[in-house]
């Protein structure tokens, strides 16, 4: 296997010390499990090997275990899903530092198997999620989002928090993005005073707008089952809402839905644009939540890697922002993935060295997401071979 610069080794000083920083291999591992069976691999081959293992997210779902593998408490809650039903979710704290994953109680993952529901599914559970770590006694919030089963704009978080939204008939609008086509009134002056105390962090990998055709509608609600007459419904009920946002409590409602962020997680950022949260790239806040720097000293090579390594994830993606970190701090970068979709030029770009694909062991996919921890292991073996000896 050749590295970015097409050589054929890279085979050099024997590394003190490995950093396994590596986000779930969706579908198959968590980002716990990958480093547990990389951490395998390298010690079949070098049992003495020192390694370090921080499993890494960048704001979608697996933060919350990201930050509790890093030591933080985990702290569960009973929520309302994205239909309504209530579901027991989850946050991290540790001092006064709470780590919020929208997708614990608004995510895909809270849909029964094959449903979806594009214009009824509500965010309120994640206002709720975020009250619980206000109650907590959190002051400073990560607000991790990704992975939503919603397209609401944050109407329903916002409700959670204090929020009222009314028909023109007086009566709470329906739960949803398509609800907000009736929309005829907002009065955000009950929201929680809490948030105003704390550090409140948007924490996602994209940086949509709202609504157009790079917003939250057009490009993400196909992935929750909308159609392009339920698309073009969400887009023109999110900009309605907007606007009357705007008229509730003026023109930084606007510019919020022009911002980015505002359109990730179903337009969830741009709820959370509206009480306070200031935007960030997710892999950047995980990395200083976690400790990233201070887990790299010492350290000569870092692993980090996630499912599939493809153009998405040179867009603020787990890898590429620990590997930027590293080789910022002058460090070795490899990866290991489930599937390789980038070219050696690519990797080397974002500063990964060299990257290993399961599906370069065992072509099969269905076989790779059946028996990848196995199959990490060998490749670890492989990376073992190739830097460490």
């Amino acid at each position: 296997m050749a590295d970015a610069a097409g050589t054929d080794t890279a085979k050099g000083r024997p590394a003190r010390r490995v950093l396994i920083a590596a986000d779930k291999f969706k579908g198959s591992l968590t980002a716990v499990e990958v480093a547990e069976r990389v951490t395998a691999g390298l010690r079949r081959v070098l049992p003495d090997l020192e390694v370090a293992a921080l499993p890494v997210a960048d704001g979608g779902d697996g933060t919350v275990a990201a930050a509790v593998a890093a030591g933080f408490e985990r702290r569960e809650v009973r929520v309302t899903g994205p239909l309504g039903d209530e579901v027991t979710a989850a946050f991290a704290l540790r001092g006064d530092t709470a780590v919020v994953e929208m997708a614990e109680a608004s995510g895909l993952q809270r849909l029964p198997a094959g449903v979806f529901a594009p214009l009824t599914a509500s965010t309120y559970g994640s206002g709720e999620l975020l009250r619980a770590a206000l109650d907590a006694g959190a002051r400073t919030i990560v607000f991790g989002v990704g992975g939503s089963a919603t397209t609401d704009g944050g109407a329903g978080l916002l409700a959670a928090l204090g929020a009222r939204f009314r028909t023109a008939d007086g009566e709470s609008v329906p739960p949803g993005g398509g609800g907000l086509a009736e929309l005829a009134s907002a009065d955000l002056s009950g929201l929680d005073p809490r948030l105003a105390d704390v550090e409140f962090v948007l924490a996602s990998d994209v940086d949509n707008p709202l609504t157009g055709p790079k917003g939250a509608p057009a490009v993400y609600g196909p992935q929750k089952g909308a159609s392009a007459d339920d698309v073009a419904a969400l887009d023109a009920a999110l900009a309605h809402y907007a606007k009357v946002l705007e008229e509730a409590v003026g023109p930084r409602a606007a510019e919020y839905a022009a911002s980015p962020g505002a359109g990730a997680a179903g337009g969830i950022g741009y709820g959370a644009l509206l009480v306070g949260a200031r935007f960030r790239p997710g892999i950047e806040v995980m990395l200083d939540v976690l400790g990233f720097a201070s887990a790299l000293e010492g350290t000569e090579l870092v692993i980090t890697g996630e499912g599939s390594l493809d153009e998405q994830t040179l867009h603020g993606k787990a890898p590429a922002g620990v590997a930027t970190a590293a080789r910022a701090a002058g460090k070795d970068v490899v990866a290991v993935c489930g599937r390789l979709a980038l070219p050696p030029q690519a990797l080397g770009r974002a500063g990964i060295r060299r990257a290993y694909a399961l599906t370069d062991i065992e072509p099969d996919v269905a076989k790779c997401i059946a028996d990848a921890g196995p199959i990490l292991e060998r490749v670890a073996e492989n990376i073992a071979r190739d830097f460490l000896t």
